[in-house]
């Protein structure tokens, strides 16, 4: 149910402080639909621990500068997770498809809790529904496996595209979000395991970071790059720069699976998610250009670090 539905009655109030969010996407415009904003985000002190006892007295919000009431403000630490795996299967990838499985193991058990949801998606040159939404790890990891196996018979998502080549990055985010996590509820989240290059999509990487902005969508990135001969080539920079990127833009981080335990970055992510925050707040700024809107959320006290997707693009006067 999308907010501008839900605002017409008091009980949909409630449900915005559990993190349902606001924007509405279309294949051919990435644009938010409704005056209120969504917004999640973390908060970390100098030492990088987790702040978790914020009140809304206790930050600002700004768009573009100018300071913004905020109208609903909560902490997430109760609110389910709602997540999307997407697998790079691409042939870049084919040195690392052990390492994809176990890392996905490791999450899947230490941080998917009995209230959370998962679905999987892999892609190459077509992106496979390897699992629908699902609790139980033990589904997801059978499911995955069983995807190794014989990925034909799994059914894709996203109109059926020609692509010559074999990687669409990019589609794969976007057609995750639009098709997967845009009716969902609760604080929503996006792991890409991959080496972040893209030569088969048919939308963009700007497309695909509005795409999750406008959602309330965070990505995290597990970047697994194979060099030549020990050496990152210009490819592997771009799509270096792309998952730093795309991570950044949205509230999320970054991770190097070959330098850090996957035990370490999973366990940052889910602490990142479980303890977080979700804002909400009406724009001073009414008018319905269709341009990019700048979101800051600074705290009162000094020396916090605050994460959340820099910004979203407002909804056109057409619609």
């Amino acid at each position: 149910m999308r907010i501008w539905q839900g605002l017409r009655c008091a009980s949909a109030i409630v449900l915005v402080l559990f993190g349902l969010t606001a924007p509405s996407v279309t294949q051919e415009s990435v644009r938010v639909d409704v005056n209120l904003v969504n917004v999640a985000f973390s908060v970390r002190d100098e030492h990088g621990g987790l702040v978790d006892d914020l009140t809304k007295e206790k930050i600002e919000v700004f768009e573009d500068a100018v300071p913004q009431k905020i109208a609903f403000f909560a902490r997430s630490s109760d609110v389910p997770l709602t997540l999307d795996l997407i697998v790079d299967v691409s042939g870049s990838q084919d040195h690392f498809t052990k390492q994809h499985q176990h890392d996905l193991q490791v999450f899947l058990k230490e941080v998917l809790g009995p209230h959370d949801r998962a679905f999987v998606v892999c892609f190459g040159n077509h992106l496979r529904l390897v699992s629908d939404f699902s609790s139980s790890s033990k589904q997801l990891i059978e499911r995955l496996s069983s995807f190794k196996k014989g990925g034909r018979d799994f059914p894709e998502i996203g109109p059926k595209e020609s692509r010559d080549l074999g990687t669409a990055f990019y589609d794969s985010i976007y057609y995750s979000v639009i098709e997967k996590l845009a009716e969902e509820s609760g604080r929503k989240a996006l792991l890409i395991f991959s080496d972040g290059e893209d030569n088969s999509s048919s939308h963009d990487m700007m497309t695909a970071i509005e795409t999750a902005q406008a959602e309330n969508v965070t990505l995290f990135s597990i970047r697994y790059t194979e060099r030549e001969h020990g050496k990152l080539t210009a490819r592997n920079k771009n799509g270096i720069s792309v998952m730093e990127r795309v991570a950044k833009e949205t509230g999320g981080d970054q991770f190097d699976a070959e330098q850090t335990d996957p035990r370490t970055y999973f366990r940052q992510i889910s602490e990142e998610l479980r303890h977080s925050y979700e804002l909400a707040y009406y724009p001073t700024n009414r008018v319905k250009d269709g341009t990019f809107r700048k979101i800051s959320i600074r705290p009162v006290n000094s020396g916090l670090l605050v994460r959340c997707k820099t910004g979203y693009f407002s909804r056109t006067a057409e619609h």
